[in-house]
Formats: structure tokens, sequence, C-alpha cells
């Protein structure tokens, strides 16, 4: 179903993809396409993804950990922290109107 919808393109922002996939813990930059692919159905191109992970770095919501085989990981900084936990209720309301005006919820 996700490729029949797949012309509507993204509906969230790489951002708040990277702040939640290193919610979990610190990932390099091909784990982070594999792990948000997996929770989203988004498929970030590495492009957008590094250019997304440049800005969050200079903003200090992520940091570079120290490289390991080649691959450089990155962590959510608390300042990321606080700025995904600010956005997520946001995200829960236009979410569950969403779904309660196409009746998809029982409230």
């Amino acid at each position: 179903m996700r490729r029949r919808y797949s012309e509507l393109g993204r509906f969230s922002d790489p951002s708040l993809l990277i702040l939640s996939s290193l919610a979990s813990g610190p990932k390099h930059g091909y784990a982070m396409i594999q792990d948000i692919e997996a929770f989203s159905g988004t498929r970030l191109e590495p492009g957008t993804l590094y250019g997304a992970m440049a800005r969050l770095e200079l903003r200090g919501w992520i940091a570079p950990l120290e490289a390991k085989d080649r691959r450089r990981p990155y962590e959510l900084t608390a300042a990321g922290g606080q700025a995904l936990r600010a956005q997520l209720p946001t995200l829960q309301r236009v979410a569950a109107t969403g779904l309660k005006r196409l009746g998809m919820t029982s409230s």
C-alpha cells in the first residue's frame, strides 16, 4: 500500500525523522536511513539525510561521535531531545484530527 501512495511524497520533515531515529540511540547515516524507513516508510536519500544532519548539528540538536570503521555515528543531544519532545504533541494532534475527520476514530 505504501507504493500506491508514494507519489504523494513525504509527509514528515527529514529533521524530525532523524531526531526520532536518534532518540533510540546513536547511529551512523546508513543505519538512520534503514531505521527511518522501517518506522516511517520514508526512505531518505543520502543527500537529504546529510543535509538535514548538518542543519541539526549547527543547531546543536545532534552531535557526532568518534568514527568507527569509517562510519561516524551521531547522537541526540539534550537540546535535540527537548526539540523533539516539543514537536511531537503537535504532530499527535494533527494525526488525531486527521483520523477523526476521516471517521477513523471513535472519539
